[in-house]
Formats: structure tokens, C-alpha cells, sequence
């Protein structure tokens, strides 16, 4: 897993670095964060989070807000062009998984697609709109 989720990463690697990724990612996954929320996910103090973030506000992947519910904060946003850059390093990861998974035979294939689902559940996913959980791959 964490060698199809490297790969992914090499593809944009030289527009932001792997923590720059994770924010974007958590962005996109969880909706609006404020810096606060960033360096939970970071595990870092909210002043380390503070320079990853202003990076990617000039390089115009994110846009600071104000948060909607109480303007004295903010809240850190996608442009549309970080929200690209998403979606190409999800594509990558699914394209990669699905490459591994067809060398599975059909009965190992759904061997996997059940362990995926075991394990998103116990990390606590939901399904999406359609049962499935969004990173297994189905066959």
C-alpha cells in the first residue's frame, strides 16, 4: 500500500512537498480547516502548520477564508486548482491499485475488497452513496 501511495506522490512532488500533500488531502476529505485543525493532523504545533499553509496559499492551491461560523477565525480552503491537484494523486493511487488488483485472481480479489471493507470500517469510513468504500478497489 504504501509503496502505490509513494507512487502517487512522485507525480506531483515537485509542486508541494508530502506535508503540503497531506493538508490538501485533508482538505479535500474533510472540507474547510483552520490552521488548528491542520497541525492536529500534522501532529506539529499550530505555528509549524502556519508555513506549509502559506506555501500553498501562494502557490494557489488553498485560500484563506473567513470561518462561517465565527469570523475572528479562518478557515483554509481548495482553489480549484488545489482541488485538481488532488484529484490527479487520487486518480494515480486508483489507477495503481487497479493494476495490482488485476493480477489477482477473481477469488483473491474479493478476498481483498472484503479485508479493505473490514478495515474502513474499523477506522471508522463511511460507505459512499453506493455501499462501497471509496479507496477499495472494486472488482
Amino acid at each position: 500500500m504504501m509503496r502505490v501511495a509513494a507512487r502517487s506522490v512522485v507525480a506531483v512532488e515537485d509542486m508541494v512537498t508530502t506535508p503540503q500533500l497531506r493538508i490538501l488531502m485533508l482538505i479535500s476529505g474533510s472540507g474547510p480547516q483552520s490552521i488548528g485543525s491542520v497541525a492536529a493532523e500534522l501532529n506539529v504545533h499550530p505555528s509549524n502548520a502556519t508555513r506549509p499553509c502559506e506555501k500553498l496559499v501562494q502557490a494557489g492551491l488553498i485560500v484563506r477564508s473567513p470561518d462561517r461560523s465565527d469570523r475572528r477565525f479562518v478557515q483554509l480552503e481548495l482553489t480549484d486548482r488545489g482541488a485538481a491537484l488532488v484529484d490527479h494523486v487520487l486518480s494515480e493511487r486508483r489507477q495503481a491499485m487497479a493494476q495490482v488488483f488485476e493480477q489477482l485472481s477473481p477469488d483473491e480479489q474479493a478476498k481483498v475488497t472484503d479485508a479493505f471493507e473490514l478495515f474502513a470500517i474499523a477506522a471508522g469510513s463511511e460507505p459512499t452513496h453506493d455501499g462501497r468504500f471509496a479507496f477499495a478497489v472494486q472488482p
